[in-house]
């Protein structure tokens, strides 16, 4: 497995190694010694598994106690995935790396704790899934605005629509008002 550092302290793009001959291919996903050694030393507690039609921006979330690493993938079709740096004593705190994840390319990113998530759906349909380290703790969520002017994502929205959100996300926060980590 490589491992390809982001503009973003802490976040990475792994690619697995992918052996394939004519009746298709294996991949090894996750090894805790090989995570080890690339500095993923974090236990994952929770698998999650969605599917989004194209156009859908879901995110930017995280959890404010009991923060979640994440180990995200694309299986079928293709996302731009992002994360924001919320931990105010990082040099990175504020700024944004993003990747497109599909199930051509086989990409992973490790999202770890103490960032925002969130995806774009690029194609029609995608299923994206995700290894977290703590469970999901709805009273804990918050989610912060896709569009932040502070943050500026470049997604690349199909000819500049605006994306499908849920309701949830279509009122999140600004950076300015964000609870953040230390």
């Amino acid at each position: 497995m490589t491992k390809t550092e982001t503009n973003v302290q802490g976040v990475f793009l792994l690619d697995p190694v992918l052996h394939g001959d004519q009746r298709g291919f294996f991949m090894e996903v996750w090894n805790r010694n090989t995570f080890a050694e690339l500095g993923i030393t974090d236990s994952f507690v929770q698998d999650n598994h969605s599917r989004s039609v194209g156009g859908t921006l879901r995110g930017l979330h995280y959890q404010i106690q009991c923060p979640q690493g994440k180990l995200v993938r694309v299986i079928a079709g293709e996302v731009f995935d992002v994360a924001v740096d919320l931990r105010r004593s990082s040099p990175t705190f504020g700024q944004w790396t993003g990747a497109i994840l599909s199930e051509q390319n086989r990409r992973m990113m490790w999202v770890p704790p103490g960032m925002a998530h969130g995806f774009y759906v690029t194609s029609d349909p995608a299923e994206f899934v995700y290894k977290c380290t703590d469970v999901y703790m709805p009273q804990h969520e918050r989610s912060l605005r896709w569009n932040d002017p502070a943050i500026h994502i470049e997604w690349p929205l199909r000819d500049q629509h605006q994306p499908l959100l849920s309701a949830k996300d279509s009122t999140a926060c600004l950076l300015a008002d964000a609870d953040l980590f230390d």
